[in-house]
């Protein structure tokens, strides 16, 4: 069983590597195919899609990346659902406005037959120069990604 586990481990993070080459090469239906048809895909502004609407942002030209960087820190496996713990830096284009990223981020995956698909993903700013809870500017008051 543990060599089940680790070899689904790396699977989930190969696909984690997957899933942002895809986007960061504008290859949205590459993306498409590593998600599930119920993705809720959150953005740091609080703001949610599912596959279509961000798919079709991002074929608009909403989203435009430039550099993701995805350190995980942890990835736990029950059953047949994988969470992804870590860290995403971004520098995109969100809406025509330079936009840069330091989120901690929360991605899940689940099995579908004998392959994973992203399901859910969360990511959290962390606090700019003005502490939780002061009045001012924060990742979190920016735009969305």
């Amino acid at each position: 069983m543990p060599e089940q586990h680790s070899s689904d481990e790396q699977d989930i993070l190969s696909l984690e590597d997957s899933r942002y080459e895809a986007v960061l090469r504008a290859d949205f239906e590459a993306f498409a195919d590593l998600c599930h048809e119920d993705l809720v895909y959150a953005h740091s502004n609080g703001d949610r899609d599912d596959l279509d609407s961000y798919m079709e942002k991002c074929r608009q030209g909403v989203y435009v990346y430039h550099r993701i960087s995805h350190p995980v820190e942890q990835v736990k496996i029950i059953g047949d659902v994988a969470l992804v713990m870590g860290e995403m830096q971004a520098d995109l284009t969100i809406r025509g406005t330079h936009t840069s990223l330091d989120n901690t981020a929360l991605a899940v995956w689940v099995r579908s037959g004998s392959s994973w698909k992203l399901l859910a993903y969360q990511p959290t700013p962390r606090p700019g120069p003005v502490a939780l809870g002061q009045k001012g500017k924060t990742a979190s008051s920016g735009s969305a990604a």
